[in-house]
């Protein structure tokens, strides 16, 4: 239980009466960890007394959270390190911990957390790591922990990488990442506890669980869209912005139904099926193009990807009933 809330280092130092430590990265790490623990808690249980909470929405997100505990975070924090390792000698300068620092770090790792992120969209070997996050048919903040524990790596891989060689000083980085990875939880957080997901004045500013809930829809309309973290610089830069619609009603999950309550399957499903692909494809090159070309790619031409649903939606009349399902 200690480890879930993450109330280890905040304990210690209550033991230690050391509270100088508050003016930390660590510190300031310490302080807000429990914060989302906390919040799945309650949201939970107001589900729970309004009734809308099914076990299909919690059981597979929570059961991955176990598994990735055991692997995944010792391989994120290897990655992290040999990123800096590796390319931090090569930066132009570093920029440090100080407001304006911050600013253009902050910048910085959207563009690196873009990058990733659309290539889990846009490559289907990495979809095939990232569509487990995708899998849940509900948005709660159990959505965090839905993840396969290789995609933690890659993830980092890219945005070190990116943010070392753009000059963000190492404990820039650590900063940039315990926000981003507080408000990234936060954004997953479902309607028992923000309806409308908008927080007031900050819809127009920032990404807020509405966005993101747009992000995780398997609505035609809104694949492929707010791949942005915080700052939707980048989403609004190169046209992936996007904002709910209200007579769209949102629909989680992926294009392919998961099996209710599988772990396996939200966890290895796509793996399995681009196997399928890339063992019945003629030839070496339509076999790798399998591994790199968006999912839905087929090399009959017959593509059910993203952009190709989007550009047939934009070419025929929707009736009342493909509007209510945003098709």
């Amino acid at each position: 239980m200690t480890d879930f809330f993450g109330l280890a280092p905040t304990l210690a130092m209550f033991a230690s009466g050391d509270y100088h430590k508050l003016l930390t990265v660590d510190g300031f790490g310490s302080v807000v960890a429990p914060i989302v623990p906390l919040l799945l808690v309650f949201e939970l249980v107001r589900g729970v007394g309004l009734r809308r909470t099914k076990r299909e929405d919690y059981q597979v997100p929570l059961l991955e959270l176990i598994l990735n505990r055991f692997i995944g975070s010792f391989l994120a924090i290897a990655m992290v390190s040999f990123c800096i390792g590796l390319f931090n000698r090569f930066a132009p300068f570093q920029a440090g911990l100080s407001w304006y620092g911050l600013l253009y770090g902050y910048v910085v790792w959207e563009l690196a957390h873009f990058v990733y992120h659309f290539l889990a969209h846009k490559v289907r070997l990495l979809w095939c790591l990232h569509s487990t996050h995708h899998a849940p048919v509900a948005m709660n903040l159990s959505v965090n922990y839905a993840h396969i524990f290789l995609e933690g790596p890659y993830a980092d891989f890219v945005r070190t990488s990116i943010c070392m060689l753009l000059g963000v000083s190492p404990p820039l980085l650590v900063l940039i990442m315990i926000i981003d990875s507080f408000w990234g939880q936060l954004i997953h957080l479902g309607e028992n506890v923000l309806p409308a997901g908008k927080l007031g004045v900050f819809y127009r500013v920032v990404l807020t669980p509405s966005h993101h809930r747009v992000h995780h829809a398997r609505n035609v309309l809104y694949m492929d869209t707010n791949f942005c973290n915080l700052l939707p610089i980048w989403d609004r830069l190169f046209g992936t912005y996007m904002e709910v619609h209200e007579d769209i009603r949102i629909e989680y999950g992926i294009t392919r139904p998961v099996r209710r309550y599988s772990v396996l399957d939200a966890y290895l499903g796509e793996f399995w099926l681009l196997g399928r692909d890339v063992w019945c494809a003629p030839g070496l090159r339509n076999k790798l193009l399998y591994l790199l070309m968006p999912p839905g790619w087929s090399h009959d031409g017959n593509h059910h990807t993203a952009k190709a649903a989007k550009a047939a939606l934009l070419t025929q009349p929707r009736s009342a009933t493909q509007v209510e399902a945003g098709i």
